[in-house]
């Protein structure tokens, strides 16, 4: 392990989503190709919009994305005597001072500012009350707030791991409020005070944090600590190039989850919203993102989430892993269903694992081993209109289809050879095309008009339950 640590540290006011999926899969990797270590921090200092709830969102969520940590989850809440202890420090050192501005005034003020189209920022009213004015003021109870004591002139310039340079003149940076009216420290001084506190070097996250930054950097001075490394991530927008929301699929990551999507797949596609390999390669086991990543890679342009393009991934990653390998997160899928049987896992998993390599080449989602695979599972499953309509028309099928169950209960092997060369002699017997026996077999056996090789089917069906299907009046 190096002396690098990084962070992710979330807000459980809500469900995890893919902006804050992707900080934490950048942290994770950059922790991983480093050496460094992976802090999770929850930042629940905000109780009327904190939840338990979302706690356990964010936690299950990172670990089904594979995201693991090697301190904590810590819980700001818990810290926040150790906050006000540091305000006080920075009050002693002449760093901050009270300010008894109501919330009406500076409402006022504002809207005054506004109105004559100005940014409005603190105007600094009780930055220079002097200590009996201030004892005064708090021997009569007034509410005030802690606020720390901007420089008034300069700048302050940091280098930023992808955007570079970044400059911000003192002259639009207000006197921030370090802790509340209610003694409750705000999000500047908490994560500060956290991550210095945490030892974090390198700070990995989105953009819109980028104006935060200064004054952070200030805390950081005022505190006679390092400032660590910034890198801040581009954003996430939609296929319209607007901020991505929930129209456009940024949902919730158990979603995701849910709706059948690998974890594999889910990272690599991930990783490529901002970043990109020296190589330019899409498709990354987790070995190959970790060795590869760096903060060079990440764009400074923003990335677009694209459903569709995750969906094709997904796809093109269950075709690729084994049966094996899929066999844990079909079995969730079949559990969920209420299909699953005990016997996969023993006499008849060789079976399980054939159905399921037979099934991944079509399936875009986990959950299509259901839609697609029901008709191996179970036999109560309903034919598709569509299909019957359009290749059970024919009414010499009606005699025909039961006839070749017949032929086919004869035979003594039933491997693909042997069904396939009885089902075309039989169509050249009938001097009717294979196609039609081909086509109507699928719809009964399946239920739809596109599946996999008919063969292939009949064969992992089964002599019977192929016989017995067939042989149905429908």
């Amino acid at each position: 392990m190096s002396d690098m640590k990084v962070r992710f540290a979330p807000s459980p006011t809500g469900n995890l989503h893919v902006g804050g999926a992707r900080t934490a899969l950048f942290n994770w990797l950059f922790a991983k190709n480093q050496g460094a270590k992976f802090v999770l921090r929850i930042e629940d200092t905000d109780p009327t919009r904190s939840r338990d709830l979302m706690v356990k969102n964010i936690l299950d969520s990172l670990r089904w994305l594979g995201i693991t940590w090697d301190e904590g989850p810590f819980f700001q809440s818990e810290r926040l005597k150790r906050h006000q202890k540091i305000a006080t420090d920075l009050l002693e050192d002449g760093k901050a001072y009270h300010c008894f501005c109501s919330v009406e005034l500076l409402a006022e003020k504002r809207k005054s500012s506004t109105s004559l189209g100005k940014v409005w920022k603190y105007d600094g009213t009780c930055r220079d009350l002097n200590q009996e004015q201030v004892q005064n003021m708090l021997q009569q109870k007034k509410k005030s707030v802690l606020r720390f004591k901007s420089p008034v002139r300069g700048s302050i310039c940091f280098e930023d791991k992808v955007f570079g340079d970044i400059v911000h003149q003192m002259e639009v940076i207000e006197d921030f409020v370090l802790v509340r009216s209610d003694s409750k420290p705000t999000y500047h001084l908490g994560v500060v005070v956290d991550d210095i506190d945490m030892g974090v070097t390198h700070i990995i996250r989105g953009a819109d944090h980028i104006s935060n930054t200064p004054k952070q950097i200030l805390l950081y001075r005022a505190m006679g600590k390092t400032v660590p490394v910034f890198a801040h991530l581009p954003l996430i927008l939609g296929l319209d190039k607007t901020r991505l929301s929930k129209r456009h699929g940024a949902s919730a990551l158990t979603t995701y989850r849910d709706k059948g999507y690998l974890p594999e797949s889910f990272r690599n596609f991930l990783a490529l919203l901002g970043w990109a390999p020296d190589d330019g390669s899409e498709h990354l086991l987790d070995e190959e993102l970790i060795s590869q990543f760096s903060l060079k890679g990440v764009s400074k342009s923003n990335a677009v989430f694209d459903v569709d393009k995750l969906q094709w991934f997904n796809s093109q990653k269950l075709s690729i892993l084994t049966a094996e390998k899929l066999l844990p997160y079909v079995k969730t899928e079949l559990k969920r269903s209420g299909l699953w049987q005990t016997h996969y896992n023993s006499e008849k998993k060789v079976w399980l694992l054939k159905v399921i390599d037979l099934l991944k080449v079509r399936a875009r989602l986990l959950s299509d081993f259901i839609d697609q695979g029901l008709p191996f599972f179970s036999d109560d499953f309903e034919i598709e209109i569509k299909a019957k309509e359009k290749f059970l028309k024919d009414e010499s099928l009606r005699t025909l289809l039961p006839e070749l169950a017949v032929r086919l209960k004869t035979l003594s092997q039933f491997g693909l050879e042997d069904t396939e060369v009885l089902l075309r002699a039989f169509a050249d017997e009938k001097r009717i095309k294979a196609g039609l026996l081909i086509n109507g077999a699928r719809v009964l056996l399946t239920g739809k008009s596109v599946a996999p090789g008919i063969f292939d089917v009949m064969v992992l069906m089964g002599q019977n339950r192929t016989v017995n299907r067939l042989a149905k009046i429908y």
